[in-house]
Protein backbone atom coordinates (compact mmCIF):
# COMPACT_ATOMS: atom_id res chain seq x y z
CA UNK A 1 0.00 0.00 0.00
CA UNK A 2 1.41 3.55 -1.04
CA UNK A 3 -1.71 5.48 -0.50
CA UNK A 4 -2.19 8.10 2.53
CA UNK A 5 -5.13 9.60 3.97
CA UNK A 6 -5.09 13.09 5.16
CA UNK A 7 -8.39 14.08 7.66
CA UNK A 8 -8.29 18.17 7.44
CA UNK A 9 -9.96 19.40 10.49
CA UNK A 10 -9.13 23.00 11.70
CA UNK A 11 -6.14 23.27 9.48
CA UNK A 12 -8.17 23.82 5.49
CA UNK A 13 -5.05 25.23 3.45
CA UNK A 14 -2.29 23.64 1.93
CA UNK A 15 0.72 26.24 2.66
CA UNK A 16 2.33 25.46 5.83
CA UNK A 17 0.87 22.17 6.14
CA UNK A 18 2.87 19.24 7.88
CA UNK A 19 0.44 16.88 7.52
CA UNK A 20 -0.39 16.96 3.67
CA UNK A 21 3.84 17.07 3.38
CA UNK A 22 4.00 14.26 5.17
CA UNK A 23 0.85 12.31 3.67
CA UNK A 24 3.02 12.97 0.20
CA UNK A 25 6.49 12.38 0.48
CA UNK A 26 7.54 10.35 -2.49
CA UNK A 27 5.53 8.27 -4.59
CA UNK A 28 2.67 8.23 -2.40
CA UNK A 29 -1.06 8.74 -3.60
CA UNK A 30 -3.07 11.12 -0.90
CA UNK A 31 -6.24 10.76 -0.27
CA UNK A 32 -7.53 14.56 1.27
CA UNK A 33 -10.74 13.81 2.81
CA UNK A 34 -13.08 16.41 5.13
CA UNK A 35 -15.83 14.81 7.22
CA UNK A 36 -19.01 16.99 7.51
CA UNK A 37 -18.83 15.63 11.31
CA UNK A 38 -23.20 15.22 12.46
CA UNK A 39 -21.75 15.15 15.90
CA UNK A 40 -21.06 18.61 15.75
CA UNK A 41 -24.58 19.66 14.41
CA UNK A 42 -26.02 17.30 17.49
CA UNK A 43 -23.69 19.33 19.88
CA UNK A 44 -25.17 22.53 19.02
CA UNK A 45 -21.49 23.89 17.58
CA UNK A 46 -23.22 24.06 13.91
CA UNK A 47 -23.80 27.96 13.31
CA UNK A 48 -24.83 29.13 10.50
CA UNK A 49 -21.67 31.81 10.22
CA UNK A 50 -19.43 29.34 10.51
CA UNK A 51 -20.73 27.06 8.18
CA UNK A 52 -21.10 29.63 4.87
CA UNK A 53 -17.42 30.52 6.45
CA UNK A 54 -16.53 26.96 6.35
CA UNK A 55 -18.22 26.24 2.86
CA UNK A 56 -16.18 28.49 1.29
CA UNK A 57 -12.91 27.26 2.96
CA UNK A 58 -13.81 23.92 1.37
CA UNK A 59 -14.47 25.16 -1.84
CA UNK A 60 -10.89 26.89 -1.87
CA UNK A 61 -9.63 23.95 -0.68
CA UNK A 62 -10.88 21.98 -3.21
CA UNK A 63 -9.96 24.39 -6.06
CA UNK A 64 -5.97 24.57 -4.82
CA UNK A 65 -6.04 20.49 -5.10
CA UNK A 66 -7.63 20.85 -8.01
CA UNK A 67 -4.74 23.14 -9.66
CA UNK A 68 -2.25 20.80 -8.42
CA UNK A 69 -3.86 17.22 -9.86
CA UNK A 70 -6.02 16.68 -6.86
CA UNK A 71 -9.65 17.42 -5.23
CA UNK A 72 -10.91 17.20 -1.89
CA UNK A 73 -12.97 14.18 -1.05
CA UNK A 74 -16.30 15.25 1.26
CA UNK A 75 -18.24 12.91 3.26
CA UNK A 76 -20.75 13.22 5.94
CA UNK A 77 -21.28 10.98 9.11
CA UNK A 78 -18.97 9.98 12.15
CA UNK A 79 -16.09 11.02 11.48
CA UNK A 80 -14.04 7.55 12.53
CA UNK A 81 -16.25 5.40 10.63
CA UNK A 82 -16.15 7.37 7.34
CA UNK A 83 -12.24 7.70 7.75
CA UNK A 84 -11.84 3.90 7.92
CA UNK A 85 -14.15 3.58 4.97
CA UNK A 86 -12.02 5.86 2.87
CA UNK A 87 -8.89 3.90 3.88
CA UNK A 88 -10.14 0.68 3.17
CA UNK A 89 -11.54 2.07 0.00
CA UNK A 90 -7.86 3.61 -1.27
CA UNK A 91 -6.59 0.83 0.17
CA UNK A 92 -4.07 3.36 2.59
CA UNK A 93 -1.52 1.95 5.05
CA UNK A 94 -1.67 5.48 7.35
CA UNK A 95 -3.57 8.53 8.01
CA UNK A 96 -2.63 11.49 8.79
CA UNK A 97 -4.42 14.33 11.49
CA UNK A 98 -3.20 17.13 12.71
CA UNK A 99 -3.08 17.58 17.16
CA UNK A 100 -6.15 19.41 18.61
CA UNK A 101 -7.01 20.20 21.99
CA UNK A 102 -10.55 19.85 22.82
CA UNK A 103 -11.83 16.73 25.09
CA UNK A 104 -14.00 15.81 21.80
CA UNK A 105 -10.85 16.07 19.73
CA UNK A 106 -8.89 14.16 21.72
CA UNK A 107 -11.67 11.63 21.76
CA UNK A 108 -12.15 11.56 17.92
CA UNK A 109 -8.09 10.81 18.19
CA UNK A 110 -8.43 7.98 20.36
CA UNK A 111 -11.23 6.17 18.37
CA UNK A 112 -9.38 6.88 15.23
CA UNK A 113 -6.69 5.14 16.09
CA UNK A 114 -7.80 1.90 17.73
CA UNK A 115 -10.24 1.41 14.71
CA UNK A 116 -7.47 1.99 12.51
CA UNK A 117 -5.30 -0.23 14.29
CA UNK A 118 -7.52 -2.90 14.10
CA UNK A 119 -7.21 -2.41 10.56
CA UNK A 120 -4.02 -2.56 10.11
CA UNK A 121 -3.59 0.93 9.67
CA UNK A 122 -1.51 3.51 11.10
CA UNK A 123 -2.48 7.26 12.93
CA UNK A 124 -0.02 10.01 12.40
CA UNK A 125 -0.70 13.21 14.18
CA UNK A 126 0.96 16.28 13.76
CA UNK A 127 1.50 19.39 16.42
CA UNK A 128 2.59 23.00 15.68
CA UNK A 129 -0.22 22.21 12.78
CA UNK A 130 -2.77 24.45 14.96
CA UNK A 131 -0.79 25.84 16.72
CA UNK A 132 2.90 27.67 16.92
CA UNK A 133 3.94 25.99 19.80
CA UNK A 134 2.43 22.79 20.72
CA UNK A 135 0.26 22.81 24.13
CA UNK A 136 2.78 20.34 26.21
CA UNK A 137 5.81 21.69 24.63
CA UNK A 138 6.42 24.32 27.65
CA UNK A 139 5.48 23.71 31.23
CA UNK A 140 6.39 24.88 34.67
CA UNK A 141 8.17 22.86 36.89
CA UNK A 142 5.35 21.53 39.25
CA UNK A 143 2.49 21.17 36.62
CA UNK A 144 1.54 20.30 32.79
CA UNK A 145 0.54 23.75 32.41
CA UNK A 146 0.76 27.28 33.11
CA UNK A 147 -1.89 29.07 34.53
CA UNK A 148 -0.55 32.55 34.13
CA UNK A 149 -0.02 33.78 31.00
CA UNK A 150 3.53 36.11 31.42
CA UNK A 151 5.58 33.62 32.56
CA UNK A 152 4.07 31.07 29.99
CA UNK A 153 4.77 34.21 27.33
CA UNK A 154 8.71 34.14 28.46
CA UNK A 155 9.01 30.62 27.33
CA UNK A 156 6.89 30.29 24.92
CA UNK A 157 9.34 33.14 23.08
CA UNK A 158 12.28 31.13 23.47
CA UNK A 159 10.74 27.87 21.64
CA UNK A 160 12.59 27.62 18.28
CA UNK A 161 9.47 27.32 15.22
CA UNK A 162 9.52 25.04 12.68
CA UNK A 163 10.22 26.20 9.63
CA UNK A 164 7.19 27.07 7.06
CA UNK A 165 7.13 24.79 4.47
CA UNK A 166 5.83 25.55 1.20
CA UNK A 167 2.57 24.13 -0.45
CA UNK A 168 3.25 21.07 -2.07
CA UNK A 169 3.81 20.98 -5.95
CA UNK A 170 1.19 18.09 -6.83
CA UNK A 171 -1.28 16.16 -5.25
CA UNK A 172 -2.06 12.67 -6.48
CA UNK A 173 -5.47 10.98 -5.45
CA UNK A 174 -6.25 7.76 -6.14
CA UNK A 175 -9.15 7.12 -8.71
CA UNK A 176 -12.60 5.56 -7.72
CA UNK A 177 -12.59 7.61 -4.15
CA UNK A 178 -16.22 8.97 -4.54
CA UNK A 179 -17.04 12.09 -2.74
CA UNK A 180 -20.56 14.28 -1.46
CA UNK A 181 -21.31 18.30 -3.23
CA UNK A 182 -19.08 20.82 -1.96
CA UNK A 183 -21.09 22.57 0.66
CA UNK A 184 -22.43 26.11 -0.35
CA UNK A 185 -23.69 29.25 1.50
CA UNK A 186 -26.91 29.06 -0.79
CA UNK A 187 -29.43 28.19 1.11
CA UNK A 188 -28.21 28.86 4.44
CA UNK A 189 -30.46 30.58 6.93
CA UNK A 190 -29.50 32.73 9.63
CA UNK A 191 -26.12 34.04 8.43
CA UNK A 192 -24.73 37.38 9.13
CA UNK A 193 -25.07 40.71 6.83
CA UNK A 194 -22.02 41.29 6.74
CA UNK A 195 -19.88 37.98 7.41
CA UNK A 196 -16.22 38.13 5.35
CA UNK A 197 -15.96 35.46 2.24
CA UNK A 198 -13.58 32.88 4.01
CA UNK A 199 -11.00 30.45 2.38
CA UNK A 200 -7.10 29.96 1.95
CA UNK A 201 -6.65 32.99 -0.70
CA UNK A 202 -8.43 35.51 0.99
CA UNK A 203 -6.93 34.24 4.64
CA UNK A 204 -3.32 35.19 2.65
CA UNK A 205 -4.62 37.50 0.97
CA UNK A 206 -5.58 39.84 4.41
CA UNK A 207 -2.35 38.34 6.18
CA UNK A 208 -0.55 39.84 3.52
CA UNK A 209 -1.95 43.30 3.72
CA UNK A 210 -1.94 43.54 7.33
CA UNK A 211 1.71 42.76 6.98
CA UNK A 212 2.34 45.96 4.89
CA UNK A 213 0.00 48.42 5.91
CA UNK A 214 -1.52 47.38 9.42
CA UNK A 215 0.75 45.63 11.88
CA UNK A 216 2.88 48.65 12.47
CA UNK A 217 0.64 50.62 14.15
CA UNK A 218 -0.99 47.96 15.96
CA UNK A 219 0.34 48.67 19.30
CA UNK A 220 -0.59 52.14 19.50
CA UNK A 221 -3.98 51.19 17.64
CA UNK A 222 -5.22 47.71 19.15
CA UNK A 223 -8.22 48.92 21.37
CA UNK A 224 -9.05 51.91 19.17
CA UNK A 225 -12.77 50.64 18.35
CA UNK A 226 -13.59 53.02 15.85
CA UNK A 227 -10.46 52.56 13.65
CA UNK A 228 -10.78 48.66 13.47
CA UNK A 229 -7.22 48.32 13.38
CA UNK A 230 -6.75 45.14 14.24
CA UNK A 231 -5.97 42.22 11.84
CA UNK A 232 -9.35 40.32 11.32
CA UNK A 233 -7.67 37.02 11.02
CA UNK A 234 -8.99 35.24 13.89
CA UNK A 235 -11.92 33.41 11.37
CA UNK A 236 -9.12 32.43 9.36
CA UNK A 237 -6.66 30.68 12.51
CA UNK A 238 -9.70 29.14 13.66
CA UNK A 239 -10.63 27.33 10.32
CA UNK A 240 -6.74 26.74 9.94
CA UNK A 241 -6.68 28.57 6.21
CA UNK A 242 -3.49 30.13 7.92
CA UNK A 243 -0.87 28.58 10.03
CA UNK A 244 -0.13 30.13 13.25
CA UNK A 245 3.52 29.14 12.95
CA UNK A 246 3.64 31.32 9.73
CA UNK A 247 1.73 33.97 10.99
CA UNK A 248 4.50 34.52 14.12
CA UNK A 249 7.46 33.29 11.26
CA UNK A 250 6.43 36.46 8.92
CA UNK A 251 5.45 38.81 12.13
CA UNK A 252 9.17 38.55 13.30
CA UNK A 253 10.84 39.14 10.04
CA UNK A 254 8.53 42.16 9.93
CA UNK A 255 9.65 43.86 13.24
CA UNK A 256 8.90 46.82 15.46
CA UNK A 257 7.09 47.08 18.62
CA UNK A 258 3.46 46.43 16.24
CA UNK A 259 4.47 43.08 15.30
CA UNK A 260 5.77 41.76 18.36
CA UNK A 261 2.61 43.35 19.92
CA UNK A 262 0.59 40.89 17.34
CA UNK A 263 2.66 37.76 18.16
CA UNK A 264 2.27 38.12 21.78
CA UNK A 265 -1.76 37.87 21.17
CA UNK A 266 -0.93 34.68 19.11
CA UNK A 267 1.03 33.84 22.26
CA UNK A 268 -2.49 34.26 24.00
CA UNK A 269 -4.43 31.71 21.32
CA UNK A 270 -1.53 28.97 21.95
CA UNK A 271 -1.91 29.82 26.05
CA UNK A 272 -5.51 29.03 26.07
CA UNK A 273 -4.93 25.98 24.21
CA UNK A 274 -2.56 24.65 26.33
CA UNK A 275 -4.82 25.14 29.01
CA UNK A 276 -7.87 23.61 27.43
CA UNK A 277 -5.23 20.49 26.79
CA UNK A 278 -4.59 20.00 30.34
CA UNK A 279 -8.19 20.76 31.93
CA UNK A 280 -10.67 20.42 29.05
CA UNK A 281 -13.38 20.58 31.82
CA UNK A 282 -13.02 24.39 31.59
CA UNK A 283 -15.12 24.26 28.43
CA UNK A 284 -18.17 24.18 30.65
CA UNK A 285 -17.21 24.42 33.82
CA UNK A 286 -14.86 26.90 36.36
CA UNK A 287 -11.28 27.17 35.98
CA UNK A 288 -11.07 28.59 39.66
CA UNK A 289 -14.24 28.55 41.17
CA UNK A 290 -15.13 31.64 43.28
CA UNK A 291 -18.47 29.95 44.45
CA UNK A 292 -20.22 32.40 42.35
CA UNK A 293 -24.23 32.62 42.92
CA UNK A 294 -24.73 33.64 39.29
CA UNK A 295 -28.30 34.74 37.78
CA UNK A 296 -29.77 32.21 35.02
CA UNK A 297 -31.02 32.93 31.99
CA UNK A 298 -34.58 32.21 33.41
CA UNK A 299 -34.00 34.01 36.51
CA UNK A 300 -32.50 37.68 34.84
CA UNK A 301 -34.41 36.66 31.32
CA UNK A 302 -35.11 40.42 30.50
CA UNK A 303 -31.55 41.40 30.84
CA UNK A 304 -30.19 39.05 28.98
CA UNK A 305 -32.41 39.47 25.84
CA UNK A 306 -31.41 43.10 26.19
CA UNK A 307 -27.68 42.52 26.04
CA UNK A 308 -28.34 39.91 23.25
CA UNK A 309 -30.38 42.61 21.09
CA UNK A 310 -27.86 45.50 22.06
CA UNK A 311 -30.13 47.64 24.03
CA UNK A 312 -28.87 48.13 27.38
CA UNK A 313 -28.94 51.66 27.50
CA UNK A 314 -25.26 51.27 27.12
CA UNK A 315 -24.22 52.45 23.51
CA UNK A 316 -20.01 50.94 23.48
CA UNK A 317 -22.35 47.63 24.71
CA UNK A 318 -25.06 48.03 22.47
CA UNK A 319 -22.77 48.85 19.64
CA UNK A 320 -21.00 45.83 19.80
CA UNK A 321 -24.08 43.49 20.40
CA UNK A 322 -25.11 45.08 16.89
CA UNK A 323 -21.65 44.10 15.20
CA UNK A 324 -21.50 40.95 16.26
CA UNK A 325 -25.23 40.05 15.00
CA UNK A 326 -24.39 41.98 11.62
CA UNK A 327 -20.50 40.68 11.02
CA UNK A 328 -20.72 37.55 12.97
CA UNK A 329 -17.77 38.94 14.76
CA UNK A 330 -16.67 41.53 17.13
CA UNK A 331 -13.65 43.53 18.27
CA UNK A 332 -11.60 42.21 21.09
CA UNK A 333 -12.07 45.47 23.42
CA UNK A 334 -15.39 45.25 22.77
CA UNK A 335 -15.53 40.94 23.56
CA UNK A 336 -13.91 42.20 26.95
CA UNK A 337 -16.42 44.93 27.49
CA UNK A 338 -19.42 42.62 26.43
CA UNK A 339 -18.86 39.80 28.62
CA UNK A 340 -17.73 42.05 31.84
CA UNK A 341 -21.34 44.02 31.83
CA UNK A 342 -22.88 40.62 31.54
CA UNK A 343 -20.91 38.95 33.98
CA UNK A 344 -19.87 41.57 36.43
CA UNK A 345 -22.46 44.32 35.97
CA UNK A 346 -26.05 41.75 35.24
CA UNK A 347 -23.59 39.01 37.35
CA UNK A 348 -25.45 36.61 34.67
CA UNK A 349 -23.67 32.99 34.31
CA UNK A 350 -20.66 33.41 31.76
CA UNK A 351 -21.56 29.91 30.32
CA UNK A 352 -24.66 32.42 28.66
CA UNK A 353 -22.40 34.79 27.19
CA UNK A 354 -20.40 32.15 26.06
CA UNK A 355 -22.88 30.35 24.24
CA UNK A 356 -24.26 33.32 22.36
CA UNK A 357 -20.75 34.22 21.49
CA UNK A 358 -20.76 30.67 20.24
CA UNK A 359 -24.10 30.82 18.45
CA UNK A 360 -22.64 33.84 16.05
CA UNK A 361 -18.94 34.26 16.13
CA UNK A 362 -17.50 32.94 12.78
CA UNK A 363 -14.37 32.80 15.03
CA UNK A 364 -15.77 31.03 17.89
CA UNK A 365 -13.62 28.20 19.39
CA UNK A 366 -13.71 26.65 22.48
CA UNK A 367 -10.41 27.68 23.89
CA UNK A 368 -10.52 31.10 23.01
CA UNK A 369 -14.15 31.49 23.77
CA UNK A 370 -14.61 29.76 26.52
CA UNK A 371 -11.49 30.85 28.14
CA UNK A 372 -11.65 34.40 27.46
CA UNK A 373 -15.41 34.58 29.08
CA UNK A 374 -13.59 33.38 32.40
CA UNK A 375 -10.66 35.10 32.35
CA UNK A 376 -13.43 38.09 32.26
CA UNK A 377 -15.67 36.36 34.30
CA UNK A 378 -12.41 36.23 37.32
CA UNK A 379 -13.21 32.31 37.26
CA UNK A 380 -10.47 31.92 34.58
CA UNK A 381 -6.48 33.03 34.57
CA UNK A 382 -6.88 36.56 35.09
CA UNK A 383 -4.52 37.82 38.19
CA UNK A 384 -7.33 40.41 38.89
CA UNK A 385 -10.38 38.23 39.34
CA UNK A 386 -12.73 41.04 40.50
CA UNK A 387 -11.64 43.35 37.93
CA UNK A 388 -14.73 45.34 37.00
CA UNK A 389 -14.82 47.24 33.32
CA UNK A 390 -16.75 50.29 33.40
CA UNK A 391 -18.43 50.63 29.83
CA UNK A 392 -18.65 54.42 29.81
CA UNK A 393 -15.20 55.49 30.73
CA UNK A 394 -14.25 52.48 28.59
CA UNK A 395 -15.70 53.82 25.79
CA UNK A 396 -14.95 57.13 26.26
CA UNK A 397 -10.98 56.00 26.10
CA UNK A 398 -11.50 53.41 23.48
CA UNK A 399 -13.83 55.70 21.76
CA UNK A 400 -13.40 58.94 22.45
CA UNK A 401 -15.58 60.62 19.53
CA UNK A 402 -18.14 58.20 19.41
CA UNK A 403 -17.47 57.12 15.72
CA UNK A 404 -18.47 53.42 16.74
CA UNK A 405 -21.01 53.68 18.92
CA UNK A 406 -22.86 56.02 16.02
CA UNK A 407 -21.77 53.22 13.23
CA UNK A 408 -23.51 50.64 15.36
CA UNK A 409 -26.57 52.54 17.21
CA UNK A 410 -28.07 54.85 14.51
CA UNK A 411 -30.61 56.23 16.83
CA UNK A 412 -27.89 57.95 18.51
CA UNK A 413 -25.63 59.40 15.16
CA UNK A 414 -27.41 62.82 15.93
CA UNK A 415 -25.58 63.44 18.87
CA UNK A 416 -22.11 64.74 19.20
CA UNK A 417 -18.92 64.14 20.76
CA UNK A 418 -18.65 62.08 23.75
CA UNK A 419 -21.95 62.79 24.63
CA UNK A 420 -22.80 59.95 22.71
CA UNK A 421 -21.83 57.88 25.64
CA UNK A 422 -24.08 58.58 28.31
CA UNK A 423 -27.59 59.65 26.28
CA UNK A 424 -29.58 59.47 29.37
CA UNK A 425 -28.39 62.59 30.84
CA UNK A 426 -30.11 64.61 28.13
CA UNK A 427 -32.42 66.70 29.77
CA UNK A 428 -36.18 67.42 28.31
CA UNK A 429 -37.07 67.81 24.75
CA UNK A 430 -33.32 66.76 23.80
CA UNK A 431 -33.97 63.50 25.95
CA UNK A 432 -37.53 62.69 24.28
CA UNK A 433 -36.27 63.45 20.74
CA UNK A 434 -33.63 60.27 21.00
CA UNK A 435 -35.47 56.57 20.76
CA UNK A 436 -33.00 54.48 22.60
CA UNK A 437 -33.35 53.04 26.23
CA UNK A 438 -32.15 54.08 29.39
CA UNK A 439 -29.72 51.88 31.34
CA UNK A 440 -31.07 48.45 32.43
CA UNK A 441 -28.91 48.76 35.60
CA UNK A 442 -27.42 51.47 37.22
CA UNK A 443 -23.63 50.69 37.46
CA UNK A 444 -22.91 51.38 41.14
CA UNK A 445 -25.69 48.95 41.70
CA UNK A 446 -24.39 46.19 39.71
CA UNK A 447 -20.88 46.71 40.81
CA UNK A 448 -22.63 46.69 44.72
CA UNK A 449 -24.21 43.47 43.75
CA UNK A 450 -21.14 42.08 42.13
CA UNK A 451 -19.23 42.43 45.47
CA UNK A 452 -21.41 41.49 47.64
CA UNK A 453 -21.67 38.05 45.50
CA UNK A 454 -17.93 37.48 45.83
CA UNK A 455 -17.84 38.12 49.39
CA UNK A 456 -17.29 41.84 49.92
CA UNK A 457 -14.01 41.50 47.87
Amino acid sequence: MNVSVVLFTADLRLHDHPPLRAAGDGPREVVPLFVRDRSVDRAGFAAANRLAFLADCLRELDAGLRERGGRLVVRSGDVVDQVCRVAAEADADEVHLAADVSAYAHRREQRLRLALEAQGRRLHVHDTVTTAVAPGAVAPAASDHFAVFTPYFRQWSDRHLRDTLHAPPAVRVPDGIGSEELPARGGLSGVSEGLPRGGEQEGRKRLSAWLRDGVAAYEDRHDDLAGDATSRLSPHLHFGTLSPVELVNRARRTGGPGAEAFVRQLAWRDFHRQVLAARPGVATADYRTKHDRWRSERTAREDVEAWKEGRTGYPVIDAAMRQLRHEGWMHNRARLLTASFLTKTLYVDWRIGARHFLDLLVDGDVANNQLNWQWVAGTGTDTRPNRVLNPTAQARRHDPDGAYVRRWVPELAGLTGPSVHEPWKLQGLDRAAVDYPDPIIELSDGLARFRRARGGE
